[in-house]
């Protein structure tokens, strides 16, 4: 084990290509998704927190549903959705990376929109009775109260981020886990672990491991500012 870990420190420091390639295809993956849930998710939170309209509570139990589906479920459905009898076969989408990210856009979304929604519930009667006042209308009355959640923006960003990054199940299924073209590090931890390859399984795992701790990182800092 100890050989595996000086191998893994190496293949870190020498720049391995195929640990560059596999590199590469998380970050556009969970880079592309994280964003694209947020865009998504953000608006959708803050509807759901700052409106009042029939049937508003079962979409937030929807949402809330949503934010606990299994992975592999995900990946399922895409799967047959894009599969060769699937009635979205002619894209020819299935094993690539966009399909990566389609599948993460459709399981971080809900998690961004739901850690926004109870939020927006908490702080919308205050800012609402202040833009009364203020005389301002919808759309600068949702600009103010997208600015009221700025840290909680980038703190549902970094929970999306984090669950992409960590995706297994889903990302293995639509993806195929394809050496230099849909292989991302989780995938890969477990490819080369079960091949007896610990070195890289090491290597992306001290990566992954590296990340998270940043991520954590970023998310006490944003939760010290934002309680000041």
């Amino acid at each position: 084990m100890q050989t595996a870990l000086e191998k893994a420190i190496e293949l870190i420091a020498s720049g391995n290509a195929e640990l560059i390639n596999i590199l590469n295809v998380t970050a556009i993956m969970t880079l592309s998704s994280s964003v694209l849930a947020l865009l998504i998710g953000v608006p959708l939170g803050v509807f759901l927190g700052a409106s009042r309209f029939p049937g508003r509570k079962a979409l937030i139990v929807v949402n809330r549903t949503l934010m606990g589906m299994p992975p592999v479920v995900c990946g399922l459905i895409f799967y047959i959705l894009f599969s060769g009898v699937g009635p979205f076969r002619a894209a020819h989408l299935l094993f690539t990376v966009k399909i990566m990210i389609i599948a993460q856009v459709v399981l971080i979304t809900p998690i961004v929109a739901g850690t926004m929604e109870p939020y927006v519930e908490g702080i919308c009667t205050t800012i609402k009775e202040n833009t009364r006042g203020l005389g301002l209308g919808r759309g600068k009355s949702f600009f103010l109260l997208c600015n009221e959640c700025v840290y909680q923006v980038f703190s549902s960003y970094l929970l999306g981020f984090s669950r992409s990054i960590a995706e297994v199940g889903c990302v293995a299924m639509v993806g195929g886990a394809i050496s230099w073209k849909t292989n991302v590090m989780t995938t890969a931890i477990m490819e080369y672990t079960n091949k007896g390859s610990f070195s890289i399984g090491i290597a992306l795992g001290l990566i992954l491991l590296a990340i998270a701790l940043l991520i954590n990182i970023l998310l006490s800092l944003i939760q010290r500012r934002a309680s000041r």
